[in-house]
């Protein structure tokens, strides 16, 4: 088996094909790698500029044995995206053309390293938009969110990136290209392979192209924060604003009382308009015809759910700067570590009426780990998704994780959730994949991932297939 080291590797590459761009070790050591310190540890990246390109350069990879790991915005969470020694980084970022945007079809075919903002800022033009929204927005990838089937915001309505995706191109690892540009929803024309590249983490090819649905935008926004005593109480309020035949539901999030009060110090926002021991807050933002009619729909509607639910307080913000203050304190969330630097996080989704009683007993189960745990709990509420970062954490015992995973997981499954909502597998979710993931579901996946990549050369040690 060839075995290259990062220089060897950069100068076999450099003068390779001219649509293909080489990055060695002096240059990577100077780039941001992102939310993961060993996402450059390869030492060596290719940005192919076609998908001619990619694919000539995976077939190169395949004769020579070099493992590939697939790169977009780096914004993944749970170490999809690292690389080792021996390894090439291949990214997206030169692809990174808007090919089609067709206002009355509501659809775009997008190469995969447009941002996900790029694509907003263009369907907004035209008053619409994309129907996954992320904090990271302005970094995150159209290929990258569809390798990790990304969520975010708007789930609830629109459900995740699987449900946006009409028609797929990749780069298998045979070097051949999957075309599958279908624009339309309605495909009853055999198995649709396409779903093999969403959410497979670029184990199962590159995604290179995308065409997506659109969805229609609404400027005209109302936000408010609500303290809440329950998720249940939360979910009421959300169901009410859900169900107005003139307002649309365009962001539900929770921040239960730790995060909350953090984020609060962090941004330096005033919560004395809420109740003390108020068990959560609830972000809610809906859009109407106007700005005074959803802001008048927000009032009435708070109102109306006052006692019934047991509000315990709320601020309905009074301009578009005062809703971006109200919205930081939910996405910023890296304050987090800033407090507490060795936090594990982890990103589980229960059935919504689950919720209360999953975040107590994830409350108990950790004290009775260790006394001084504790959990930042915050999600999007209206479909069940919640992110958790575990507090005081003692690092120094080697195993220290896994009864945590445990406390954050046991459960999880029974109620019909998922132990990974949104953050993909990777390699911080390798024990909870093999644990959790049902055992046929994981043969079938070895099975076509032996078919389809007989050396295992697509971002290996990831997704433990």
């Amino acid at each position: 088996m060839t075995s290259y080291t990062p220089t060897q590797l950069f100068e076999a590459l450099r003068s390779f094909d001219t649509d293909i761009g080489i990055v060695g070790p002096d240059e990577l050591a100077n780039r941001d790698p992102g939310e993961h310190p060993q996402n450059f540890e390869a030492g060596v990246m290719a940005l192919p500029a076609t998908t001619e390109a990619m694919a000539k350069l995976v077939s190169w990879c395949v004769r020579e044995n070099v493992a590939i790991v697939p790169q977009g915005g780096r914004t993944g969470l749970v170490g999809g995206n690292i690389s080792r020694p021996g390894e090439l980084i291949v990214s997206t970022a030169r692809l990174s053309a808007i090919d089609m945007l067709d206002p009355a079809e509501r659809t775009a075919v997008v190469q995969a390293g447009v941002t996900l903002q790029t694509l907003q800022e263009a369907a907004g033009k035209h008053g619409l938009t994309t129907g996954v929204d992320l904090p990271s927005r302005g970094t995150a990838t159209i290929g990258g969110m569809v390798s990790t089937n990304a969520g975010g915001i708007l789930a609830f309505r629109n459900g995740v990136m699987r449900h946006q995706v009409l028609g797929i191109e990749a780069v298998m690892p045979s070097g051949e290209i999957f075309r599958d540009l279908t624009r339309v929803v309605k495909v009853s024309a055999g198995p649709d392979l396409k779903h093999l590249f969403i959410g497979g983490e670029g184990a199962f090819g590159i995604v290179t192209r995308v065409a997506l649905k659109l969805e229609s935008r609404r400027a005209a926004r109302a936000t408010a924060l609500i303290g809440v005593p329950n998720a249940a109480a939360a979910l009421a309020v959300i169901g009410h604003f859900r169900d107005l035949p003139f307002a649309m539901l365009e962001g539900a999030e929770l921040m239960w009382e730790r995060f909350i009060r953090d984020s609060a110090e962090t941004f330096g926002f005033d919560l004395s308009w809420v109740e003390p021991e108020t068990a959560a807050v609830l972000l809610i933002e809906i859009s109407a015809e106007s700005v005074d009619v959803a802001t008048q729909a927000l009032e009435s509607g708070l109102e109306e759910l006052w006692g019934p639910t047991g509000l315990t307080g709320g601020i309905v913000a009074q301009s578009l700067d005062q809703a971006r203050r109200f919205w930081q304190l939910r996405e910023e969330s890296h304050f987090i570590y800033r407090f507490h630097p060795a936090a594990p996080s982890f990103d589980v989704s229960v059935p919504p009426r689950h919720l209360d009683d999953y975040v107590a007993g994830l409350r108990a189960r950790l004290k009775a780990v260790d006394p001084a745990y504790d959990a930042y709990v915050y999600g999007h509420i209206a479909d069940g998704n919640l992110h958790l970062s575990i507090a005081n954490v003692d690092t120094s015992a080697a195993d220290h994780l896994l009864p945590i995973e445990d406390a954050v997981y046991t459960g999880v499954t029974e109620a019909g959730g998922s132990f990974s909502a949104e953050h993909g597998v990777g390699i911080e979710k390798r024990h909870a994949y093999q644990t959790f993931c049902h055992p046929e579901k994981q043969a079938l996946a070895r099975q076509i991932k032996a078919l389809l990549d007989p050396k295992s050369l697509f971002n290996p040690g990831k997704v433990p297939f």
